[in-house]
């Protein structure tokens, strides 16, 4: 099969944007992947979303948004994975490429996630949970990070404070991101103060909502050579799924998902994790990074968060995250969240990550995560130069 290549790459900022469109913001984001590939058009779009029909009054982006572009007649279809939607939707684009069957796909995630705000916004996230056994309920996206937290908290015998130095590196590395929401720098010991959102959970373990854009331009690795001076190839990629409830899991500290696709994708790329040079992890909560850490294998189960606490987590640790903030700082645009980590990486091993670049970075993953986990999507990149 092809191998593929990223030849292109574009994102907005991550905040609040009242004024602008979803189609405006998707945009935004295509017009830069594209300048940056130095072309103006494509074979096929794959546009990566969670709730626009909710959240917007929009469904239907395929063709939106290739209206929009000005890519009015070609391919183009709206994938949806909850908050892995545009992870989702890069591993379709990525299928696509392979076959041969498309020889230029424009993938981009786009979400409006603060068009509605308080209860409305919170029951259109509870819908990526169980709607007959855990929404009906009243269980929300925060009461479920809340209940793996204290389950996690009982198991291994930690504390709220243990969790810390996740938003501490995260907020660290936002602070050199001109795109991320927050650029504030976080202190440890203030970190166990902060509003509860849903006890154990307060405003420091939750990756904040925000609106955005991503998207990158793919090729068969033959051809980016000609076009690129630095093609960013993917080496692995794999999609897997787990139960949609919490209750239907062995083990609900264990990503089934993210642990299958994680190996998949790394056995596709032959690389073992000591040849990883960064993850870019789901950190919708302080708890999904440490379970990511775990599933993912660079930690035994009950002991990610002794990654964050002995900084290894760092740009100069073991395996540095949220190079760029992360979600808790960079911000959650749901659907987008997954180009944006493919972007970050992408940027790492271009070596334009600035005073974020991790030194030598040659091989970098990114895992974007659905819901509790229910759908993971693992990417493996690489340069060769």
């Amino acid at each position: 099969m092809n191998d593929v290549s990223i030849i292109g790459l574009g994102q907005t900022e991550v905040k609040e944007m009242w004024e602008t469109s979803i189609r405006h913001l998707a945009w935004y984001a295509i017009e830069a992947a594209l300048d940056d590939a130095h072309i103006s058009k494509v074979d096929a779009l794959f546009v990566g979303n969670m709730a626009a029909g909710q959240l917007s009054n929009q469904m239907h982006l395929g063709a939106l948004v290739a209206d929009f572009a000005g890519l009015r007649g070609i391919e183009a279809v709206t994938v949806e994975a909850a908050d892995a939607s545009g992870g989702a939707a890069l591993r379709q684009g990525i299928l696509a490429v392979k076959s041969g069957l498309v020889e230029t796909a424009l993938v981009v995630g786009v979400e409006k996630m603060t068009d509605q705000v308080g209860s409305s916004a919170t029951a259109v996230l509870a819908s990526t949970l169980d709607a007959d056994y855990e929404a009906i309920h009243g269980l929300t996206v925060a009461g479920m990070g809340a209940l793996l937290m204290r389950r996690y908290m009982h198991e291994y015998g930690v504390t709220v404070d243990d969790f810390a130095n996740f938003s501490v590196n995260a907020h660290a590395n936002g602070t050199n991101n001109p795109l991320a929401m927050y650029r504030n720098r976080l202190k440890a010991d203030r970190f166990g103060s902060a509003p509860q959102v849903a006890t154990p959970v307060s405003l420091f373990d939750m990756a904040p909502s925000g609106d955005g854009a991503a998207a990158v331009i793919i090729t068969r690795h033959e051809r980016a050579l000609d076009m690129v001076p630095q093609p960013v190839r993917f080496a692995g990629s794999a999609l897997a799924t787990d139960t949609l409830a919490l209750h239907d899991r062995k083990n609900v500290l264990h990503l089934r998902a993210a642990e299958l696709s994680a190996q998949r994708a790394m056995q596709a790329a032959n690389v073992s994790h000591d040849d990883i040079d960064l993850f870019e992890l789901h950190d919708s909560f302080t708890v999904m990074a440490a379970l990511s850490l775990e599933a993912a294998g660079f930690a035994a189960p009950g002991q990610g968060w002794q990654l964050a606490r002995d900084e290894e987590i760092g740009r100069d640790g073991r395996i540095p995250i949220s190079t760029f903030g992360g979600l808790k700082a960079r911000g959650n645009p749901g659907g987008a969240t997954g180009m944006y980590q493919i972007v970050e990486v992408a940027r790492q091993l271009r070596g334009q990550a600035g005073d974020n670049q991790i030194a030598d970075a040659k091989i970098g993953m990114a895992q974007n995560l659905g819901g509790s986990g229910a759908t993971a999507v693992t990417h493996v990149l690489r340069t060769d130069s």
